[in-house]
């Protein structure tokens, strides 16, 4: 009996970027995180973009080199914006697009209304607009010596769920938060959505030694929302957070009643 030939399965492509910049220890821990489930390919701003959002650069050039940033991965450093990165990558590096986007491990929060201003997530979201399913990754501890033990076993299993799943929006987009401490805190992952919360903000004036003025953003966060569904509850309580984001901002509810009872 003649034997048939099987065909390997291909591994999938795992696109990485972040905000904190190619040498920030989160980005190494999310490279370890996913080893072994695809080839892996980072590429990232070459310094801190945080708080970026969704900005792309148009008014100058964009640079992007090789990087050994990263040991045992192709890596690439780039001049411009989280988002910059993702483009550029399809376009330059991979010539195709990656079966998945991780952006991450941020230092430091992007549940609530932080998703708004995120690098991290806006790459993520970036990704998501091009059919690519993708993840933000953030560990609520903004110390550049953060232990991203527990994050590393949680990135790995949103994941894996993710590469996995066959009936998943195509632009599917999650947004994961990890409560700061050792693996034992935790106590599992909980599905929530976005928290009503923001920043009471204020600025300080100052004065540099010139004796001019300047000023320094400072501000509270409150939080709105007390449900136990949303991801400020679930992270307060130990809960990694994950909430689908979409990039289509319109409030059908508002939408429907404008349509309804204004007349033009």
């Amino acid at each position: 009996m003649a034997k048939t030939k099987t065909t390997k399965k291909e591994e999938p492509v795992i696109l990485i970027t972040n905000d904190d910049g190619i040498t920030a220890p989160g980005i190494k821990a999310l490279v370890e995180a996913v080893k072994g489930l695809g080839k892996i390919v980072v590429v990232a701003p070459d310094k801190p973009q945080s708080g970026m959002g969704h900005a792309i650069t148009i008014g100058e050039p964009l640079r992007m080199h090789k990087s050994n940033a990263i040991e045992g991965v192709e890596a690439w450093s780039c001049s411009g914006t989280p988002v910059d990165c993702v483009k550029l990558s399809v376009d330059k590096v991979l010539h195709r697009k990656p079966d998945i986007c991780l952006s991450g491990i941020n230092h430091g929060a992007n549940n609530s209304i932080n998703v708004i201003y995120s690098g991290t997530m806006s790459a993520a979201i970036e990704a998501a607009i091009e059919n690519i399913p993708s993840i933000g990754f953030s560990l609520l501890d903004f110390s550049i010596e953060a232990d991203f033990t527990a994050a590393k076993k949680y990135v790995r299993i949103i994941v894996e769920q993710v590469l996995k799943a066959k009936s998943l929006d195509k632009h599917i987009c999650l947004n994961v938060n990890i409560p700061k401490g050792n693996e034992e805190l935790i106590k599992g992952i909980k599905v929530c959505h976005q928290a009503y919360a923001k920043y009471e903000e204020k600025f300080d004036e100052r004065k540099d030694p010139h004796g001019r003025n300047y000023y320094w953003l400072t501000g509270e966060f409150v939080n709105f929302d007390k449900s136990k569904e949303s991801d400020v509850w679930a992270l307060k309580n130990n809960f990694v957070s994950v909430v689908p984001v979409q990039f289509d901002l319109t409030n059908y509810e508002l939408k429907k009643k404008l349509q309804k009872n204004w007349k033009f």
